[in-house]
């Protein structure tokens, strides 16, 4: 003892994040609590198996930066926009009751402490890390506007805590002025500005370009550690920079995406806990022997706990929500860690002229205990509170994350259209329940041959749902016709919907639809979805929507609304209707009725002679949806019938959606994809 077998010491952290979980959850205590406490036992305060050596440095800043980035990552930036004053306030609460409370106490209860040891003690009370933001991701309720908001106020907590050290530390570095000041939050603006404007625009190219799942992965990674390394370098810690690059990525990695699920899967299996076990081997609960320690640790972590609850408490009471918000608000911002970690480590290695520390050995040791008490509070709370909130039903400001009924079947045509159309069908599924996607492919009984070639695709949609852990069910089916097999398909899976990628003319003489296409909007009378995905659909940036006169009156009104509105949730895009007055105010009533929070224009258009002021709004990064109608429907008009054409002249470059509504109601409890 200690381990320094690098083969056994990750055999030790393995064996901890693989049982400490198990263990605990008999418990009832949450796994976070549990790695802390292991890495309390087995560091060089405990027992001694393991030292904190390089390999907890290198996998500990990851997990640090992990945990910031999936918090922007994971937020719907559309329910922010909505509550962004009420995160600024609890942001503005909770550092600024921390920062005044703290100082008055920290000088009158410990008044050894020189004026700047208080101001950077009150900045640990003042910052906090989402510690806890996993056990809100495992009950399901990230989107909640009570996370939103504890998410959105942990940037500007955080931010203003890194300013308070970056100027307190600079103060013992160099001669500090009003230009300091002023020069260092230039810097960071520039730089966070720099982030939030410059990597979506490459996140969007390379996404566009390479679709390989761990080249995608590598590449956010490194866009990760540059934004890290660009704060870093100006000064600031680098966890502010991994927040930003989560928010700058948010829109280009959707929640069912198969990148979503690697960035997930690898941070919470291995980065996160070894974090976690890391910050328990800082712990020294030894040193806490002396009254003197005893007396620093418990004056900051009762003032720590204190004042967030105030925070908390303040938020809840001036925008009138419920206690169970409060819970959880305090419990995601109860906990201290990263940004505690770097304040007083920072003191701790600013040396005084008379040779002692700015903060001494009893801070050190005390700022270990606040952050261990804090983050047991912390987990315990939200645990409490995310149970309650995720068993006690929906609430009305999640109602667009409710999970909608329906099934898939994606059958499987063309293989260049495979990877286009499943991610779509991602986008589009209702329910994440084993069995509700279902791949098809229809082979003719004439050609026996090319049943081998359908199972390749099968097995590539397979393979493509798989990465976003989503199990597929396949089916290979046998029909005298292409379209039989997919509108007997589509009845016996009671399928409301039915989505087809859109024709590829080989020769001059075929029609825009082809037809396949035709002949299916002529049989099948469920939804009916044609699509052409040109760009990936996770970097689509604006989706633009035309209805037609007369639409909130067909049968299927509520139903393409609402696949559109999950379209528009998942890539976080913005989205402008276009139609006749009457039929935009019921497309706006019907998504505010639903609950969903759409970033939606509505602007009055009546020319569908002439779609080329369509064309002109569009960019390459956009979705251009047409709303039609079956002949004889209710919103039909004879423009349909020239539609075709003016699509293929004003849109043949851009990711295209045709809806047809379904004319069978919604009796069905299902959706049906098939790649053209």
């Amino acid at each position: 003892m200690p381990i320094t077998d690098p083969t056994w010491n990750f055999f030790v952290v393995l064996g901890i994040i693989l049982f400490a979980p198990m263990l605990l959850e008999r418990l009832r205590v949450p796994s976070i609590v549990g790695l802390i406490f292991a890495g309390v036992v087995i560091g060089p305060h405990g027992f001694g198996v393991l030292e904190r050596d390089d390999s907890f440095e290198l996998f500990g800043k990851v997990g640090l930066y992990y945990i910031m980035f999936l918090a922007s990552l994971e937020m719907n930036l559309q329910d922010v926009q909505k509550i962004k004053g009420r995160a600024l306030v609890l942001g503005l609460l909770s550092f600024a009751i921390p920062m005044a409370i703290g100082f008055a106490v920290n000088r009158a209860v410990l008044p050894g402490y020189a004026v700047a040891a208080a101001v950077l003690m009150a900045a640990m009370y003042a910052s906090h890390t989402l510690i806890s933001y996993p056990i809100v991701l495992r009950y399901g309720i990230s989107r909640l506007p009570s996370v939103s908001i504890a998410v959105g106020g942990t940037i500007v907590a955080d931010t203003l805590t890194l300013l308070v050290l970056a100027v307190v530390g600079g103060m013992f570095k160099e001669q500090v002025t009003g230009l300091y000041w002023l020069w260092l939050v230039v810097k960071v603006m520039l730089i966070g500005a720099g982030i939030l404007i410059a990597f979506p625009a490459i996140g969007r190219w390379f996404f566009r370009r390479y679709d390989d799942g761990v080249v995608q992965y590598i590449f956010v990674l490194v866009l990760v550690f540059l934004g890290a390394g660009l704060m870093e370098m100006v000064g600031i810690e680098g966890i502010l920079g991994a927040f930003l690059a989560g928010l700058a990525l948010n829109r280009l990695i959707p929640p069912t995406s198969p990148l979503m699920s690697h960035v997930e899967f690898v941070g919470n299996a291995l980065f996160i806990p070894y974090f976690l076990i890391g910050v328990g081997m800082l712990i020294d609960l030894r040193a806490l022997g002396h009254s003197g320690a005893i007396l620093v640790a418990a004056v900051m972590t009762l003032t720590s706990i204190a004042t967030k609850w105030l925070a908390a408490f303040s938020t809840q009471k001036i925008f009138k929500m419920q206690p169970d918000d409060r819970r959880l608000m305090f419990g995601l911002t109860g906990a201290r860690a990263a940004a505690t970690l770097a304040v007083v480590l920072v003191g701790y290695k600013i040396i005084l002229p008379d040779g002692t520390r700015l903060l001494d050995d009893d801070v050190l040791n005390g700022a270990m205990v606040l952050i261990l008490v804090t983050c047991v509070v912390s987990s315990l709370v939200t645990d409490r509170a995310a149970r309650k909130m995720a068993t006690r039903g929906t609430p009305a400001d999640a109602q667009a994350d409710a999970p909608k009924g329906g099934r898939i079947v994606l059958a499987i045509s063309n293989p260049e259209t495979v990877r286009p159309l499943v991610h779509i069908a991602l986008m589009l599924q209702p329910e994440r329940e084993e069995g509700s996607i279902t791949a098809l492919n229809v082979v003719l009984e004439n050609e026996p041959a090319a049943a081998a070639e359908g199972g390749k695709g099968l097995q590539k949609a397979v393979k493509i749902a798989a990465a976003a852990n989503v199990k597929i069910q396949t089916h290979s089916r046998w029909s005298v016709n292409v379209v039989s097999g997919i509108s007997h398909t589509v009845k016996e899976q009671n399928a409301t919907d039915l989505l087809i990628g859109l024709h590829q003319k080989s020769k001059l003489t075929e029609s825009f639809y082809g037809k396949l296409t035709t002949d299916l909007l002529a049989v099948v009378d469920r939804q009916i979805l044609i699509y052409r995905g040109v760009i990936p659909a996770n970097t689509v940036r604006h989706m633009h929507i035309a209805v037609p006169r007369r639409a909130e009156f067909e049968t299927g009104f509520a139903q393409w609304t609402e696949r559109l509105a999950q379209i528009a949730a998942q890539t976080g895009c913005a989205v402008t209707v276009y139609g006749a007055r009457q039929s935009l105010a019921a497309v706006e009533k019907q998504w505010k009725g639903k609950g969903q929070s759409l970033a939606a224009a509505f602007q009055e258009y009546n020319s569908w002679r002439d779609l080329l002021p369509l064309a002109h709004n569009t960019r390459q990064d956009h979705l251009m949806v047409f709303v039609c109608a079956h002949k004889g429907g209710i919103s039909y008009h004879h423009y349909f019938e020239h539609l075709p054409d003016q699509i293929e002249r004003n849109f043949s470059t851009r990711n295209l959606l045709i809806v047809y509504p379904s004319r069978a109601g919604r009796g069905g409890n299902a959706s049906a994809f098939l790649g053209n």
